[in-house]
């Protein structure tokens, strides 16, 4: 039974790729701002100024000792008592966080976004529903290699190095096995348009319920 009286957590799990960052846009664009906010877990990668340039670059972002897991259940239960919390913005480019941040504040849905956020029981037990986008390997390797060119200025060389040596083993051995965990299965992300207007008519029912 989901508790009215408080924000509802809604997490949203899948490999890299996957299009759950498509789906949880959609989301999250198709109600008002004032209703609803967002966590990427990719905000909470760990803070490596401490770290030489050199030692930073050999960080394996694709395990779960990379997040900064205690701050972000810190930060999703700030939100569900009601107050504000200042979000971290990591720089990839820079392999490390920001100096800056954004400001979230609580609304009555708050959506948590990232490949690992089933993989940790405390993060689990916070959620009130749980969807786990499922999506085919070969796309979500093309959709990777396409992003970290575009987005985060790498080589087509460093990106399938990277997913063959820890993004491909990570997702068997930290993100597949969590699907079990999932209150709903989306298969194809962000190309899966029926099951999404069906979460979007869930979160606007809850909204009414709680307004009610």
């Amino acid at each position: 039974m989901v508790d009215l009286s408080k924000p509802i957590i809604i997490g949203i799990c899948g490999g890299t790729g996957s299009g759950k960052s498509t789906v949880a846009r959609a989301i999250f664009e198709s109600l008002p701002e004032s209703n609803i906010s967002i966590l990427e877990q990719d905000a909470y990668y760990k803070d490596q100024t401490h770290l030489v340039m050199e030692d930073r670059v050999k960080t394996n972002y694709d395990h779960p000792l990379a997040f900064d897991t205690e701050l972000l259940i810190n930060h999703i239960k700030t939100l569900a008592e009601g107050n504000a919390i200042n979000k971290p913005i990591y720089d990839f480019s820079q392999h490390t966080r920001s100096t800056e941040n954004v400001r979230v504040e609580s609304r009555d849905i708050i959506i948590i976004e990232g490949i690992m956020i089933f993989e940790d029981k405390r993060l689990r037990d916070i959620m009130d529903i749980k969807i786990f986008v499922d999506t085919d390997a070969d796309i979500r390797i093309i959709r990777r290699i396409t992003r970290d060119i575009r987005e985060r200025g790498r080589t087509l060389e460093s990106v399938i190095g990277q997913y063959l040596s820890t993004v491909k083993p990570a997702h068997e051995q930290f993100i597949e096995p969590t699907k079990k965990f999932a209150d709903l299965i989306i298969p194809e992300g962000g190309y899966n348009k029926v099951a999404i207007d069906i979460m979007v008519a869930k979160v606007k029912s809850i909204i009414t319920e709680k307004k009610a």
